[in-house]
């Protein structure tokens, strides 16, 4: 998921890639995983996964444009411009069956865009949202590592472990959402 972020004092510009937004559960069954491949978005969503099922969307409170640049070594991720506090991607996903949910991914920035996120969760469709942490993001701009289509490069990795919270439920919501317009 690459989203691109851009403008003016409250809004950023944010190249904000989840390459394989990957839900597992133990023995590291595959819940579900984007890398946008497929779907290629170009809106909002809502985006199936390529493996599993669930769904993928961008909330964004402006009128963001959606896109797809190269990932972190795939073809294409999900990107969005004109970011502001509060944006966020969501997923969902049904955990019925599987226990020690965990989830990874790769993100990064524009030079421009936000670099601090937060990913929560909600097991009552987004009604009420629980952080799980607070996180820093890199900018995919020199001196850093360039994302590119052919070769990962990871600027952001976390592997959160969602056990027990996430486990056998119908209904999984993780977010990250925008915290603020540092860059």
């Amino acid at each position: 998921m690459q989203l691109k972020r851009h403008l003016a004092a409250f809004m950023k510009k944010l190249l904000c890639s989840v390459f394989g937004l990957l839900i597992t559960a133990s023995v590291q069954a595959q819940i579900a995983q984007w890398t946008f491949e497929t779907s290629a978005p170009v809106t909002a969503g809502p985006f199936n996964p390529e493996v599993g099922s669930g769904s993928a969307l961008g909330s964004h409170a402006g009128a963001a444009v959606y896109s797809t640049p190269a990932g972190n070594g795939s073809s294409h991720s999900f990107s969005a411009n004109l970011w502001a506090v509060g944006d966020s991607w969501l997923f969902q996903v049904n955990t019925l069956g599987f226990n020690n949910v965990g989830l990874s991914w790769d993100q990064t920035s524009s030079g421009t865009g936000p670099k601090d996120f937060s990913l929560d969760y909600s097991l009552n469709s987004g009604s009420s949202w629980t952080t799980v942490t607070t996180y820093n993001v890199l900018a995919n701009a020199a001196p850093n590592p360039l994302w590119n289509a052919s070769t990962p490069s990871s600027l952001f990795t976390f592997t959160p472990s969602l056990a027990g919270v996430a486990d056998n439920k119908a209904s999984v919501w993780i977010r990250l959402i925008d915290l603020d317009t540092t860059s």
